[in-house]
């Protein structure tokens, strides 16, 4: 039985429409990147060195991340404390879940994860820049009722890759807190716990399309920051000026990207920058990624005065995100809570 969710056959439509727009010759293609970026590399082996010398190192590697939250929103963490071994065993039970039927995957939970954990294609894609050529397990983190014994070991393995996932999270955060003068960590260890967070495992199929599509649409996070590792295949690319630059793929490292929450908290210190993913037409790529979420009621707001933007919960920011795509198929993101809304 074949795996692949039917996007072709699904989504064939837009992309006919765009050919018959006769679109010059594609909006995908004219926006493809043309240069291949090295995000900013810090080694966190600095954070545990001892003595006097360690603590120049310490504070050195607390500049360079400060720095490139600040310049990039983007950048690569190595030692990082998760092991290599436990990100290759996430990678074959990925594998294993995508390999499974799609009607399957469509129609049977997975696991003790939510029912609608299973997401492929963009319901609400009405043309082709819209719509994301991939599928995905979207896992929130809460406690796990006892799986069946053929189950537990990939819900083990999950568990402890989150785990993992949170301790670095909380780390970088309270390190881009302490560059914000916010000493107290409290906050963000507070209202992101593993009832909050989640971890999406991501799997682009290859694209036949002949101009190509995104595998996932350009957009910014909505969290405070995100860890993403990618395989050898690459596609992703962000946002920088007004150039879309591809991010070479570092096996050895995970990708650190800033989101929303932290740019409003940070007061526009720090940038979530927008990024996307380009469909592969030959080869299949997989990624996992760690969003450090707070709860639905926390309320958000900027550290500094005047504030550029007004408080507002993260549930309403949520609600706001997808009113947005409902209307206009989109995402309008923090612009929407501006303290000062432009005439």
């Amino acid at each position: 039985m074949d795996s692949d969710p039917p996007l072709l056959s699904t989504y064939r439509a837009l992309f006919d429409a765009r050919d018959r727009e006769r679109i010059d010759p594609d909006a995908i293609a004219l926006t493809a990147a043309s240069d291949e970026c090295e995000l900013p590399l810090i080694d966190l082996d600095r954070l545990n060195v001892a003595g006097h010398d360690g603590r120049d190192a310490t504070e050195k590697c607390k500049r360079e991340i400060v720095e490139a939250a600040s310049q990039w929103g983007f950048f690569q963490v190595v030692n990082h404390g998760v092991s290599n071994e436990l990100i290759a065993r996430v990678r074959e039970e990925q594998v294993s879940v995508f390999r499974r039927p799609f009607a399957k995957k469509a129609t049977e939970q997975l696991l003790d994860f939510a029912p609608d954990s299973y997401r492929w294609g963009t319901p609400t894609a009405s043309s082709p820049d819209q719509l994301s050529w991939s599928e995905a397990y979207h896992i929130p983190l809460t406690p796990s009722a006892a799986p069946g014994p053929t189950e537990g070991a990939t819900r083990h393995i999950v568990e402890e890759f989150s785990t993992a996932m949170s301790r670095l999270a909380h780390k970088l955060a309270g390190i881009l807190a302490e560059g914000l003068g916010e000493g107290d960590q409290g906050y963000i260890k507070e209202k992101c716990t593993c009832n909050t967070c989640y971890l999406r495992l991501n799997r682009y199929p290859p694209c036949p399309i002949r101009c190509g599509a995104f595998g996932l649409t350009p957009h910014t996070d909505s969290d405070f920051l995100t860890i993403l590792h990618q395989d050898h295949v690459g596609g992703l690319q962000l946002m920088q000026g007004k150039r879309w630059l591809t991010v070479k793929p570092n096996p050895h490292a995970l990708i650190i990207n800033i989101g929303d929450l932290f740019q409003a908290w940070s007061n526009n210190m720090y940038k979530s920058v927008e990024h996307r993913v380009m469909s592969n037409a030959k080869l299949e790529r997989f990624s996992v990624a760690y969003f450090l979420c707070p709860s639905y009621d926390t309320v958000i707001q900027s550290y500094a005065e005047p504030a550029i933007y007004r408080k507002f919960s993260f549930g309403e920011y949520r609600e706001q995100i997808k009113e947005d795509v409902r209307l206009m198929g989109r995402k309008i993101g923090l612009t929407r809570f501006l303290a000062v809304q432009s005439l």
